[in-house]
């Protein structure tokens, strides 16, 4: 594990359903009502009872499904965190569809969402990253510039995790990371 902005941000590899925090970052399809990688994990993991909101949420608020870049708040169910933040990443089309400010959407929404919620630890997958194609270096550079713009205010949350599948997603997202988390 690493850690960056005064033990605020660690990055880690690890299975994202079993950490004890506040909430944990699903990257979700726009149903809402699981999938696979991550989405399937942690429906997996946090049983029926998240589902069953994420139903309501379709029901009542977004009936047409999750938008890109939105972020919801349910139960974790079983898992050992308290709080699902669902959001929907975008589909890399090769840069030219505003996948960059709908991944900022995805960050920036699920940490409002958090803060919003008085909540002091969240955790996040790569969004985007898989399936959906984002360039795992482009993001990297991204997110990390976002979340260091982040700590360098007023951050709320006392700490925010980036938690990889493997290693390999992990050294990846370091290797364009590291230069900015580093620079003045």
């Amino acid at each position: 594990m690493k850690s960056f902005f005064d033990g605020g941000l660690k990055v880690e590899t690890g299975d994202i359903t079993a950490l004890d925090v506040d909430a944990v970052v699903n990257a979700a399809n726009s149903s809402l009502m699981g999938g696979g990688g991550v989405d399937g994990a942690i429906h997996r993991a946090g049983g029926p009872a998240i589902l069953e909101e994420c139903k309501k949420l379709r029901r009542t608020v977004w009936p047409e499904g999750l938008p890109a870049g939105k972020a919801v708040i349910t139960t974790a169910g079983r898992m050992r965190a308290r709080h699902v933040i669902h959001t929907v990443g975008p589909v890399w089309y090769g840069g030219g569809r505003d996948e960059e400010a709908l991944l900022a959407g995805a960050y920036r929404n699920s940490i409002s969402l958090a803060e919003e919620n008085g909540l002091a630890s969240l955790a996040f997958p790569a969004i985007s990253t898989g399936v959906y194609g984002f360039p795992q270096d482009r993001a990297a550079r991204f997110v990390a510039s976002l979340l260091k713009e982040y700590f360098g205010g007023a951050p709320k949350l006392k700490e925010i995790r980036l938690v990889f599948f493997s290693q390999r997603d992990e050294d990846a997202f370091l290797a364009g990371a590291e230069p900015i988390f580093t620079c003045p």
